[in-house]
């Protein structure tokens, strides 16, 4: 403020700061004044005399003099470092009035720890002093637009931050003139079921996030997984039991596949009581009565298994299952492929000598059937000897992406390649039966037993053709289990069906409803057809 243009010669600038100023302009050889702006007096002198007809100039608290706000920081600034210096001196060179060889010459890196170092109070009468990271600490004067109650609506000073927050709430205004402080909330607190994901450097705000899927709510921050058995509560908050579910009677997938076996196990049962009551008469004779006796019990074992696949899973039933799934139809194969066997070798041999095979009597082919059969019943006790029987709950076969249509299926312990490996050698004896009617397709209508057996079993050998791709295709179908359940048995009913029909329902038509045909002569009229190819008594 006691500077002029008079004693401050050595400040070249200092001209141009009193020009821009005071709003006037100095006068300099050879340039010419713009008579828009004023001259400048430049002494005090002259302002005395000019006083009256001439703003002042004069810097000082009553001039228009504004000092430019960033002055302050490098007084400050200065003033640091000769704090620092100051300090570092006194510890370093506590005995000299000078320099000492310690500081000569300052080390940069000693001097910026002192630097970080000073407190002192500054050119605006606030402290200067520096954090952790070098920073001076945050000044700032806090403002609110107001509207209302103030003859110059705009901006005013309600509060300051120097290190914390200090708001004058009377000064502050609300919408509409409010003077009550309204609530300041970040984010609004989570529903059940949703976690909070918190703000990165905002340590009060959150982004809600539901536990999707099959997780849970564990607190507030986390969702966890339920475990396998268990599925998430509506809201989230917790796991509960999935519930397990098996195959209902009700069901379509049952009710269909257990009426087409109770038809079978009547009509298998009508068939038994008809061969029993006319069990001496020609046509019951001349089919072979012992093998056909074994042939419908495998054709009622077939039907039966039905109730069992459709039966709550326990130890037992899963026995059976086991048991019977795969020995119906080797009884039935078993039976069949014997009979196919002996006519061929008989008409073979027939075609060389007139001496009959080996092994064609009833006892020899009652042998040769239960060999066949004794195959898949070791192999159904071995499979125990490993693996005993029990049931099991697949709770990932019903595990779709909405949790609450999850499901556990209770089961027996069977996957889908058992199943098959149970099956295997009953169609092994099953496509061997075929080749051997293949064979003895030749064979004269007398022997009524070729012809139908063959049709058996190539209409069979079609009904497993489609099983397959149906079994295997819905593999990946939530409804499997209901689905290959239903396919299994209704295809097992429908090939116990083909050989009932066409082997043993002619038959029981001829001896109901046409017994005047049941007669010796079809005995003697077949013995001599056979005679001729060789083919001994009780063909």
């Amino acid at each position: 403020m006691s500077r002029s243009l008079e004693n401050n010669r050595r400040n070249i600038w200092f001209a141009e700061f009193w020009e821009d100023d005071f709003r006037c302009k100095l006068t300099r050889p050879g340039i010419k004044l713009d008579p828009e702006k004023k001259k400048c007096t430049g002494t005090h002198r002259e302002r005395e005399r000019q006083r009256k007809r001439e703003m002042c100039e004069r810097i000082g608290q009553d001039s228009s003099y504004e000092q430019e706000g960033k002055v302050q920081f490098v007084i400050d600034a200065v003033y640091a470092v000769a704090y620092a210096l100051h300090n570092m001196h006194q510890d370093l060179c506590p005995n000299s009035h000078g320099v000492c060889s310690s500081m000569d010459p300052v080390e940069g890196r000693l001097l910026l720890d002192y630097i970080r170092a000073v407190n002192f109070n500054g050119s605006a009468g606030t402290s200067v002093l520096f954090n952790e990271n070098g920073d001076a600490p945050g000044r700032y004067d806090i403002f609110q637009f107001q509207m209302t109650n103030h003859s110059h609506p705009g901006y005013h000073v309600i509060g300051q931050w120097t290190n914390n927050l200090r708001l004058n709430l009377e000064e502050m205004q609300w919408s509409g003139g409010d003077k009550s402080v309204p609530e300041s909330i970040c984010s609004f607190p989570c529903k059940p079921g949703e976690r909070k994901k918190m703000v990165k450097g905002v340590p009060c705000c959150w982004h809600c996030e539901l536990c999707d899927g099959y997780q849970y709510q564990l607190d507030e921050f986390t969702c966890e997984m339920c475990p396998t058995d268990m599925r998430p509560v509506p809201n989230r908050t917790a796991c509960c039991p999935t519930p397990i579910i098996k195959l209902e009677w009700n069901s379509p997938w049952a009710l269909v596949p257990a009426s087409l076996a109770m038809l079978g196990i009547l009509a298998t049962s009508a068939v038994v009581v008809t061969f029993i009551r006319f069990n001496d008469t020609p046509i019951v004779r001349a089919s072979g009565r012992e093998l056909s006796y074994v042939l419908l019990t495998g054709i009622f074992l077939i039907y039966l298994i039905t109730f069992l696949m459709i039966a709550e899973p326990g130890v037992v039933v899963c026995a059976f299952r086991r048991l019977l799934l795969g020995l119906g139809m080797a009884i039935t194969y078993s039976a069949m492929l014997t009979k196919t066997n002996r006519i061929y070798r008989i008409f073979e041999q027939g075609k060389k000598s007139v001496t009959p095979p080996k092994f064609i009597s009833p006892t020899s082919q009652l042998a040769i059937t239960f060999i066949l059969i004794s195959v898949q019943v070791l192999g159904v006790f071995v499979w125990f000897a490993v693996v005993p029987p029990h049931t099991i709950i697949d709770y990932e076969e019903l595990r779709p992406p909405n949790p609450d249509l999850a499901r556990g299926i209770l089961k027996c312990d069977m996957s889908d390649l058992s199943i098959i490996c149970c099956l295997s050698y009953s169609i092994v004896l099953m496509i061997t039966c075929t080749v051997y009617a293949v064979k003895s397709r030749g064979v004269p209508e007398t022997f009524n037993e070729a012809k139908p057996i063959g049709f058996t079993m190539y209409t069979t050998c079609i009904v497993w053709l489609a099983f397959v791709p149906i079994f295997f295709g819905t593999a990946q179908s939530t409804e499997k289990m209901f689905i290959q359940t239903a396919t299994l048995t209704v295809s097992m009913s429908l090939s116990a069906s083909v050989s009932l029909g066409m082997l043993y329902m002619p038959k029981v038509y001829v001896i109901v409803f046409h017994p005047e045909q049941n007669v010796q002569k079809r005995k003697r009229s077949f013995k001599k057809t056979s005679g001729k190819y060789g083919a001994p008594k009780g063909t």
